[in-house]
């Protein structure tokens, strides 16, 4: 379940995109009920892209910035609750991180549920039943 955090140039000190990209997955993996499970944590991915300056737009504008989406099966971020819960703690290590140089409003976060049966893990397409039944043996 990939992550993907974008970033403009400079919003985070150099080093600290990993520091994030691990926060960011510990919390996903928590909100879920999933911290530690054979199966999910080592399937939870991230990637971290760094804009340089100039090359990232809010209403058509330069800006700095950051932005979190996730691609998901859809029984994985469904419950708002979750989601709310999730984009909070993800929203807030951003700010942390940045050592004031965000701010929330600066900070764009979105999920992406992908169609059943595209997960691919080890190989092997797999549905939301059979990812489910991985994940609760794991």
């Amino acid at each position: 379940m990939p992550i993907t955090l974008t970033l403009t140039e400079g919003v985070l000190s150099e080093g600290q995109e990993a520091v994030a990209a691990a926060r960011i997955t510990e919390a996903f993996l928590a909100h879920h009920g999933l911290a530690g499970n054979a199966v999910m944590t080592p399937n939870v991915t991230s990637h971290v892209s760094v804009l340089p300056k100039g090359h990232a737009f809010a209403g058509g504008k330069p800006v700095e910035g950051a932005w979190i989406e996730t691609k998901t099966p859809s029984f994985a971020l469904a419950d708002h609750d979750v989601q709310t819960a999730f984009f909070r703690e993800a929203t807030q290590i951003l700010l942390d991180l940045s050592n004031g140089k965000l701010t929330a409003d600066r900070i764009w976060s979105n999920s992406v549920h992908t169609v059943d049966g595209t997960w691919n893990l080890n190989g092997k397409a797999m549905t939301n039943a059979e990812l489910g039944e991985a994940v609760s043996k794991g």
